[in-house]
């Protein structure tokens, strides 16, 4: 066992492998010696603005090497870092900033008299020294961001420390290999994979956003072994014309993840019948880290549509309405707990886990276990929309909406997408009629974009039942196929 403090752990691979690239973005890169020693710089300035030990800073940069940049200088001070969208509207990016009370916000524009602010491409004094500080180990080593059913931002905490261990065998990633990251690194599965992927020294390739086809000619121009995907993806891929597809070299990838939403059989067998089983994984679990599964191509061939077995740090169990649990085959509500005991993986700011005596929590997913404890997903309890891999909260769409002049209520669903799997579909009650790019433009300011409704109807009926709950179930029965 080799665990090193995050602040020493760009040092460690810089005695390393100084000249060799630890990040690359479009057409910039940056070597493990200017990585670290600019880190050093930059945290120094991170400190003189008041950052200080165990403090969050909320980091709102897009993709690119300033993201990093800015991580590590959080961790080199002990601090943990809090990514959000770069895109986030001021009103959702301050209710963020209510709950985590973060010692600094990188990456915002304007002034703010709760908090201290820098903009994107924020340069430290070149007189501040680029030499190793004091070693300190943060509490956590991440403070993620997600939506709510109460349509309000949540922070989960993560529990274990900002350190690595350098020996430990984790999500088939190499020692020193290659990774390309082409989703937005404010995401817990894009940030998760990117960091640990640097902690164990690889190269991370870091797209602007996704390209189907830059994709494949980034995995043939930088040799990359390891990628991190989601089935949209994968479909945007696939929908290439084939020409396109197979003329790239793809034979250093040894693994491709897809998480974050269901991908569909038809694909995943066509991704195996292009790349091979073996290099197809598939990991199923939440941010808060209380259980996962993991199952790859060879091993879902013999359990079709399963995500896999419980890991070996956790349990799981399937409990019905009367919370009784169901034998095999039968699908109720997934519950999941650490071995490790209650809270030994996260703590919420902002929310309250949903949760059954002895240490168990639900995720709100629906599933069963088959009689080899294989788990099978079949929907999610709440009325979450999985779009493109994003967790879109209706409740939180539903309350920027309700903001609005002449709205009496709303409800948000999930609309069927070839593309995205689901679109987000409003449907409005407004008694004296509202105009629709209005509303619109209202929502610009408050909703990243992926959460404004593709698509608006208008109604004069009310949405919601005498004890205001928004008639959900008819909407979805209407519109959504069986």
């Amino acid at each position: 066992m080799r665990q090193i403090s995050l602040s020493r752990i760009l040092a460690h691979w810089d005695r390393l492998q100084a000249d060799s690239v630890a990040v690359s973005h479009e057409d910039e890169l940056i070597n493990w010696h200017s990585l670290e020693r600019d880190t050093n710089r930059l945290a120094r300035a991170y400190a003189e603005l008041g950052v200080k030990e165990n403090d969050f800073v909320t980091i709102a940069l897009p993709n690119g090497i300033e993201f990093f940049k800015s991580c590590f200088a959080t961790w080199k001070l002990g601090a943990t870092p809090q990514p959000v969208s770069a895109k986030l509207p001021k009103f959702e990016r301050d209710q963020i900033i209510e709950l985590g009370k973060p010692s600094l916000v990188v990456g915002v524009d304007d002034s703010s008299d709760v908090v201290t602010t820098i903009p994107i491409g924020y340069e430290p004094d070149n007189l501040l020294s680029d030499e190793p500080l004091e070693e300190k180990t943060a509490v956590s080593f991440k403070a993620m961001t997600s939506g709510g059913s109460t349509g309000r931002p949540k922070l989960i905490v993560a529990a274990n420390p900002a350190a690595w261990d350098l020996d430990i065998e984790y999500l088939q990633i190499k020692n020193q290999g290659a990774m390309l990251i082409p989703g937005p690194l404010y995401h817990n599965g894009p940030f998760s994979w990117a960091m640990i992927a640097l902690f164990k020294g690889n190269h991370v390739c870091v797209t602007t956003r996704f390209d189907a086809e830059q994709t494949l000619a980034l995995i043939e121009q930088h040799g990359i072994d390891i990628v991190y995907m989601v089935p949209t993806m994968m479909q945007r891929i696939w929908k290439l014309p084939e020409q396109t597809r197979t003329a790239y070299d793809l034979s250093s990838l040894k693994t491709l993840w897809h998480l974050a939403a269901p991908c569909p059989e038809w694909l995943k067998q066509n991704f195996f019948d292009w790349l091979g089983a073996e290099v197809i994984w598939e990991l199923y679990g939440g941010t808060e880290g209380t259980g996962s599964t993991i199952i790859n191509g060879v091993e879902w061939l013999q359990h079709r549509g399963s995500v896999g077995q419980p890991g070996d740090a956790c349990e799981m169990k399937i409990v019905g309405d009367d919370g009784a649990t169901l034998p095999a085959g039968e699908i109720g509500e997934l519950f999941l707990r650490p071995k490790s005991g209650p809270g030994s993986t996260y703590r919420y700011i902002g929310a309250e886990a949903k949760t059954l005596d002895g240490g168990w929590e639900s995720l709100g997913d629906m599933g069963y276990m088959d009689k080899d404890g294989y788990l099978y997903l079949a929907d999610r309890q709440t009325d979450m929309i999985l779009s493109g891999g994003a967790n879109i909260y209706p409740a939180e769409v539903e309350a920027a909406i309700d903001a609005f002049p002449g709205v009496r209520s709303s409800a948000v669903i999930g609309l069927p997408s070839d593309d995205l799997g689901n679109i987000v579909h409003a449907i409005v009650d407004a008694p004296e009629g509202i105009e629709e790019q209005a509303l619109l433009d209202h929502l610009q300011g408050r909703l990243v974009r992926y959460k404004i409704p593709r698509s608006v109807e208008f109604t004069t009926e009310p949405l919601r039942d005498d004890a205001g709950k928004v008639r959900r179930s008819q909407l979805r029965s209407e519109r959504l196929p069986a």
